[in-house]
Formats: C-alpha cells, sequence, structure tokens
C-alpha cells in the first residue's frame, strides 16, 4: 500500500512541475514569461531538453512548441468547431521548437508569443520515473497503465509476458484489434481515436499538424511503439504518427530496440521487422 501511494503523490509531483494548464506549473510559468528566461527544476529542464532531442532527430516531426495551435483547437472542450483559418495561421507562425533555449535548468522562449505543450512526452517519462521508484522499493512486478502509456516491471510473477491489446480505433466496448507481449517494456499508442469531433462525416482529430495548423491526414488510425523506455515510446508514437506509414517505418527501422504498429484507415496492421 505504501508504495501505491506514494505513486500517487509522485503523480500529483509531475503534474504539478509538467502541465501546461495547471497554473504555476513549471510549464505554466514558461508559457506565461512573455520570453523572459524562467528557472524551472532539473527534471522539467532535463525533460524539455530530451523533447528538443526528439524534435531535431525527426525534422520537427515531434515539436513541443505545437501548444499555440493545441489552445485554439481545444479537443478538450470543442464539440465541433473549427477555428478560424486566419486564426489557425497566426498560432502556426508561433511554432517552431526553435525558439526554445535551454541553458542548465533556466527556459526561455525566444518568440514570447510562443508555448510548450509536453503532452506528447510527459506521460511517457513520468511511468518511466514510476518504474524507478518502484524498483527503489524492492518491487518486482509492476504494471503502470497511464492511460495510452503503459510500462511493465518485468513480467508476471509467474515469469510470462505481460499481453498489452492494442485498442481498435473507435471501437466503443474497448474492443482489441491485436496485442503484444512485453517484459520489462513499454507501450505506447496515439491515435486520431483519442480526441476529436465530427462536423458532417469529417473528422478533426487532435494530432495537429504544424506545417498545415490542421489535423494530419494521412491514412493512419493509430500508431503503438514498444521500446525499453517509455519517454522514447510517447515521443516515437506521436513522431512516426507524423511521419505516415511509409516514412514512420523507415524511421523506427533506424531506431535500435524500438518497434512500431501502423494501423491504417483500412483496419490493416503494419508492423516494422522486429514484430
Amino acid at each position: 500500500e505504501a508504495p501505491l501511494n506514494e505513486c500517487f503523490l509522485l503523480l500529483e509531483t509531475y503534474e504539478s512541475l509538467l502541465s501546461r494548464t495547471k497554473e504555476d506549473s513549471d510549464v505554466w510559468k514558461i508559457n506565461h514569461s512573455n520570453g523572459s528566461p524562467v528557472v524551472v527544476s532539473d527534471e522539467t529542464a532535463q525533460l524539455i531538453q530530451t523533447a528538443l532531442d526528439y524534435s531535431v532527430r525527426s525534422d520537427g516531426a515531434f515539436d513541443i512548441t505545437i501548444a499555440p495551435l493545441s489552445d485554439l483547437w481545444d479537443f478538450k472542450n470543442n464539440t465541433g468547431t473549427v477555428p478560424d483559418d486566419a486564426a489557425i495561421q497566426e498560432a502556426k507562425r508561433h511554432i517552431g521548437y526553435e525558439n526554445v533555449r535551454v541553458d542548465g535548468n533556466t527556459v526561455q522562449l525566444l518568440d514570447p508569443e510562443a508555448a510548450i505543450d509536453l503532452g506528447g512526452i510527459a506521460k511517457g517519462y513520468i511511468a518511466d520515473q514510476l518504474k524507478a521508484y518502484l524498483k527503489e522499493q524492492n518491487v518486482s512486478h509492476a504494471l503502470i497503465n497511464l492511460g495510452g502509456n503503459v510500462l511493465a516491471l518485468d513480467g508476471k510473477p509467474d515469469g510470462s509476458d505481460y499481453n498489452i491489446g492494442i485498442q481498435k480505433p473507435f471501437a466503443q466496448n474497448g474492443e482489441a484489434i491485436t496485442s503484444v507481449k512485453i517484459k520489462d517494456q513499454s507501450v505506447v499508442s496515439s491515435g486520431i481515436y483519442e480526441r476529436y469531433f465530427k462536423v458532417g462525416d469529417k473528422i478533426y482529430h487532435h494530432i495537429l499538424d504544424p506545417k498545415t495548423g490542421y489535423p494530419y491526414k494521412n491514412n493512419l488510425l493509430g500508431v503503438s511503439i514498444v521500446c525499453d523506455s517509455s519517454t522514447e515510446a510517447d515521443a516515437l508514437s506521436t513522431t512516426c504518427f507524423a511521419m505516415g506509414l511509409d516514412d514512420g517505418l523507415k524511421y523506427i527501422e533506424g531506431i535500435k530496440g524500438a518497434e512500431a504498429l501502423f494501423i491504417t484507415d483500412d483496419y490493416e496492421i503494419h508492423s516494422s521487422s522486429g514484430f
């Protein structure tokens, strides 16, 4: 019971550092600094630097400065309003990971109108920290599920692997389209079925293309990544979705120890060579 309680306290701690919407969090302070340098915790600074490294490696397919667009679309509360195109184009002007400077534990937005959103990497990072804590407490077996982010500490007590279902996109009953077996690894999924609204027959989903300002249109419904680090799996799921099937598969094949499943809009599953 005690380690579990501590895990929930850790979740609250990380929310108070990394949440974009929680007032006085490190990220909130950065986004409301009007371009002034902000001193943040070492962990926040390190995670932002890690996220920027993924931005560089993916040539901007993963970009934590997507926040101006995320705020505009507001998928959490939006029930069906497409933002005005002029507003989308204006928000787009302030996106670019090059606008974030990290120096030690000081973070600065070089564009005062820019803002960061760690939603594409924070849950993975937090899962990794929970696993590290549980190992310190001599916990031998655990399964951490932060909603779309699953991380295993070792396997099941009987020595077998955990079997993790991959949700069938848009299935109302949580039906799985396939499953993967993991031991001491993470599975992270990103998909258009997580947060979206419909206008007529058209779906507008929350994975936004920084180049267009609109949701990605690439015939993908979802991407799941399996690798040791949940932080990496989180960043790679967004990155590979953004790149699309062909480029995403090519990209993941170049990353040692990471595998991917892509679900296309015909509900076909395409997997990297390690599966």
